[in-house]
């Protein structure tokens, strides 16, 4: 596959001091960037900007405010696919995601798939900076989204991803209900209600280095009701995928 055919959405807000990193670690390797940038207050978009008249490969979305994980990759998705993108990645900004992991994601859509996780909960993947509080929170919270929904996928809530064009479009996110991170499984349900074949990559998930989490108590919470939500929908047969 041609690397210019790989779309990687990056979200940010606040995230000034990791973006001329991370902008050189994609681009190193051939890939298209796109920066979906929620109004940060610290410049991160116009240092998007001054970096995209630099590199032929990177473009930059502004949305006016911060408006959740959910809406901005929904709207990086809508742009990279109108692109002609063949495979849209998503990631963080902060290299919690290693982009030199990218490679092996794109190898796992070559391979026939249609949605590659890069997964911290199979052999092979870790979560080597986190405390055991935090382990068992993550791993609790993907064992009760794997129940409740049905799912075979070990990390739902991960935000390291490869989709195959077709299988995104099939997935609609414009319509998807949650705005952080359980926007993740709400993509991995419908991944799986679409039969799209779903494989997990094992990656290393490590800490940031450079500026502030943007996980909150809110967003776990919303995860935690949506999920429950979803899971008496499908036991009822109300929950239908949009496509």
């Amino acid at each position: 596959m041609r690397h210019d055919l790989v779309t990687v959405v990056v979200p940010t807000y606040n995230e000034r001091e990791n973006l001329p990193d991370l902008a050189t670690a994609v681009l190193e390797h051939g890939y298209r960037l796109l920066i979906v940038d929620d109004g940060s207050p610290d410049g991160t978009g116009p240092l998007a900007d001054e970096l995209a008249s630099r590199h032929a490969l990177m473009d930059v979305v502004h949305r006016p405010a911060k408006q959740g994980l959910g809406p901005a990759y929904s709207e990086g998705f809508d742009v990279a696919l109108g692109k002609g993108a063949a495979v849209v990645c998503e990631m963080d900004a902060d290299f919690s995601h290693d982009p030199n992991d990218l490679p092996r994601l794109i190898e796992a859509i070559e391979g026939g798939a249609d949605l590659a996780l890069g997964s911290r909960y199979v052999p092979g993947g870790s979560t080597p900076d986190w405390p055991w509080h935090r382990r068992l929170l993550s791993k609790g919270g993907n064992l009760y989204a794997r129940v409740a929904l049905g799912l075979s996928t070990h990390d739902a809530t991960g935000g390291f991803r490869a989709y195959r064009a077709d299988c995104l479009r099939r997935l609609h996110a414009e319509t998807c209900g949650a705005s952080g991170y359980a926007f993740q499984v709400e993509l991995a349900m419908r991944a799986a209600d679409e039969g799209c074949r779903i494989e997990e990559v094992p990656i290393s998930f490590r800490d940031r280095k450079l500026g502030t989490s943007k996980m909150s108590n809110a967003i776990v919470a919303e995860a935690m009701w949506l999920v429950t939500r979803w899971a008496v929908s499908r036991r009822f047969g109300r929950l239908r995928s949009p496509g």
